[in-house]
Protein backbone atom coordinates (compact mmCIF):
# COMPACT_ATOMS: atom_id res chain seq x y z
CA UNK A 1 0.00 0.00 0.00
CA UNK A 2 1.75 3.17 -1.18
CA UNK A 3 1.28 6.88 -0.81
CA UNK A 4 1.61 8.22 -4.37
CA UNK A 5 1.73 11.94 -3.67
CA UNK A 6 4.06 14.90 -3.29
CA UNK A 7 4.56 16.16 0.27
CA UNK A 8 7.08 18.88 -0.53
CA UNK A 9 7.93 20.80 -3.68
CA UNK A 10 10.89 23.07 -4.22
CA UNK A 11 11.71 25.33 -7.14
CA UNK A 12 15.34 26.00 -8.00
CA UNK A 13 15.64 29.59 -6.79
CA UNK A 14 18.64 30.21 -9.07
CA UNK A 15 16.40 29.50 -12.07
CA UNK A 16 13.81 32.15 -11.12
CA UNK A 17 15.28 35.39 -12.44
CA UNK A 18 12.40 37.79 -11.93
CA UNK A 19 9.30 38.04 -9.80
CA UNK A 20 6.41 40.33 -9.07
CA UNK A 21 3.52 40.16 -6.63
CA UNK A 22 1.18 38.47 -9.13
CA UNK A 23 3.73 35.77 -9.98
CA UNK A 24 4.54 35.16 -6.32
CA UNK A 25 0.83 34.73 -5.60
CA UNK A 26 0.47 32.22 -8.48
CA UNK A 27 3.49 30.29 -7.18
CA UNK A 28 2.22 30.20 -3.60
CA UNK A 29 -1.26 29.08 -4.64
CA UNK A 30 0.08 26.40 -7.00
CA UNK A 31 2.39 24.97 -4.33
CA UNK A 32 -0.27 25.10 -1.61
CA UNK A 33 -2.90 23.45 -3.83
CA UNK A 34 -0.43 20.87 -5.07
CA UNK A 35 0.60 19.81 -1.57
CA UNK A 36 -3.02 19.72 -0.40
CA UNK A 37 -4.17 17.40 -3.18
CA UNK A 38 -2.10 15.62 -5.80
CA UNK A 39 -1.41 12.31 -7.42
CA UNK A 40 2.24 11.62 -8.20
CA UNK A 41 3.68 8.19 -8.87
CA UNK A 42 7.19 8.06 -10.36
CA UNK A 43 7.11 4.63 -11.95
CA UNK A 44 10.80 3.62 -11.65
CA UNK A 45 10.95 4.57 -7.97
CA UNK A 46 7.57 2.93 -7.31
CA UNK A 47 8.63 -0.33 -8.96
CA UNK A 48 11.89 -0.26 -7.00
CA UNK A 49 9.86 -0.27 -3.78
CA UNK A 50 9.83 3.46 -2.99
CA UNK A 51 6.09 3.93 -2.84
CA UNK A 52 5.82 7.46 -1.53
CA UNK A 53 5.28 10.01 -0.37
CA UNK A 54 7.76 12.09 -2.39
CA UNK A 55 9.65 15.35 -2.38
CA UNK A 56 9.99 17.04 -5.76
CA UNK A 57 12.49 19.66 -6.91
CA UNK A 58 12.00 21.44 -10.24
CA UNK A 59 14.70 23.28 -12.16
CA UNK A 60 15.38 24.36 -15.72
CA UNK A 61 18.76 24.31 -17.44
CA UNK A 62 19.74 24.30 -21.09
CA UNK A 63 16.14 24.13 -22.26
CA UNK A 64 15.35 21.09 -20.15
CA UNK A 65 13.15 20.59 -17.13
CA UNK A 66 14.65 18.52 -14.35
CA UNK A 67 12.30 16.77 -11.95
CA UNK A 68 14.32 15.44 -9.04
CA UNK A 69 12.34 12.94 -6.99
CA UNK A 70 13.31 12.09 -3.43
CA UNK A 71 11.68 10.05 -0.70
CA UNK A 72 10.08 11.59 2.39
CA UNK A 73 13.46 11.74 4.15
CA UNK A 74 15.11 13.53 1.21
CA UNK A 75 17.04 10.60 -0.27
CA UNK A 76 17.32 11.07 -4.05
CA UNK A 77 15.37 8.37 -5.90
CA UNK A 78 15.48 9.48 -9.52
CA UNK A 79 15.82 12.41 -11.87
CA UNK A 80 13.68 12.88 -14.91
CA UNK A 81 14.78 15.28 -17.64
CA UNK A 82 12.24 16.59 -20.14
CA UNK A 83 13.05 18.68 -23.20
CA UNK A 84 10.99 21.83 -23.07
CA UNK A 85 10.84 22.62 -26.79
CA UNK A 86 7.20 21.58 -27.09
CA UNK A 87 6.34 23.78 -24.10
CA UNK A 88 7.78 27.01 -25.52
CA UNK A 89 4.58 28.11 -27.23
CA UNK A 90 2.21 27.16 -24.36
CA UNK A 91 4.49 28.98 -21.91
CA UNK A 92 4.66 32.07 -24.13
CA UNK A 93 0.87 31.98 -24.67
CA UNK A 94 0.26 31.52 -20.95
CA UNK A 95 2.47 34.51 -20.08
CA UNK A 96 0.70 36.69 -22.66
CA UNK A 97 -2.77 35.76 -21.45
CA UNK A 98 -1.76 36.17 -17.79
CA UNK A 99 -0.43 39.66 -18.52
CA UNK A 100 -3.77 40.51 -20.13
CA UNK A 101 -5.62 39.01 -17.17
CA UNK A 102 -3.61 40.95 -14.56
CA UNK A 103 -4.17 44.19 -16.47
CA UNK A 104 -7.87 43.41 -16.91
CA UNK A 105 -8.54 42.77 -13.23
CA UNK A 106 -7.32 46.30 -12.52
CA UNK A 107 -9.50 48.13 -15.04
CA UNK A 108 -11.76 45.91 -17.19
CA UNK A 109 -15.40 44.96 -16.84
CA UNK A 110 -16.44 41.69 -15.23
CA UNK A 111 -17.40 40.28 -18.64
CA UNK A 112 -13.99 41.15 -20.12
CA UNK A 113 -12.20 39.59 -17.17
CA UNK A 114 -14.28 36.44 -17.49
CA UNK A 115 -13.48 36.14 -21.22
CA UNK A 116 -9.75 36.50 -20.60
CA UNK A 117 -9.91 34.06 -17.70
CA UNK A 118 -11.63 31.47 -19.89
CA UNK A 119 -8.85 31.85 -22.48
CA UNK A 120 -6.24 31.57 -19.73
CA UNK A 121 -7.82 28.34 -18.44
CA UNK A 122 -7.92 26.97 -21.98
CA UNK A 123 -4.20 27.56 -22.53
CA UNK A 124 -3.46 26.13 -19.08
CA UNK A 125 -5.55 23.01 -19.76
CA UNK A 126 -3.86 22.37 -23.11
CA UNK A 127 -0.44 22.69 -21.49
CA UNK A 128 -1.47 20.29 -18.70
CA UNK A 129 -2.53 17.74 -21.34
CA UNK A 130 0.85 18.14 -23.04
CA UNK A 131 2.62 17.62 -19.71
CA UNK A 132 0.58 14.47 -19.05
CA UNK A 133 1.60 13.21 -22.48
CA UNK A 134 5.30 13.95 -21.80
CA UNK A 135 5.15 12.20 -18.41
CA UNK A 136 3.37 9.12 -19.79
CA UNK A 137 5.29 5.97 -18.89
CA UNK A 138 7.48 7.87 -16.44
CA UNK A 139 5.20 9.45 -13.85
CA UNK A 140 1.53 8.76 -13.27
CA UNK A 141 -0.35 11.85 -12.25
CA UNK A 142 -3.76 13.42 -12.62
CA UNK A 143 -4.93 16.44 -14.60
CA UNK A 144 -5.15 18.80 -11.60
CA UNK A 145 -1.59 17.95 -10.56
CA UNK A 146 -0.35 18.47 -14.12
CA UNK A 147 -2.04 21.90 -14.23
CA UNK A 148 -0.32 22.99 -11.03
CA UNK A 149 3.03 21.61 -12.19
CA UNK A 150 2.67 23.58 -15.44
CA UNK A 151 2.13 26.76 -13.39
CA UNK A 152 5.39 26.08 -11.56
CA UNK A 153 7.20 25.33 -14.81
CA UNK A 154 6.06 28.75 -16.03
CA UNK A 155 7.39 30.40 -12.87
CA UNK A 156 10.79 28.89 -13.68
CA UNK A 157 10.71 30.56 -17.12
CA UNK A 158 9.98 34.11 -16.08
CA UNK A 159 12.41 36.68 -17.39
CA UNK A 160 12.33 40.30 -16.36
Amino acid sequence: MGDARIIQIELDEATILWRNADIEQERRIAIFDLIEENTFKPLRAWEAGHQGPYRLRLSVADGRLALEVADAEGQQLESLILALGRFRRPIRDYFAICDSYYQAIRKATAAEIETIDMARRGVHNEAAELLLERLDGKIETDFATARRLFTLICVLHIRG
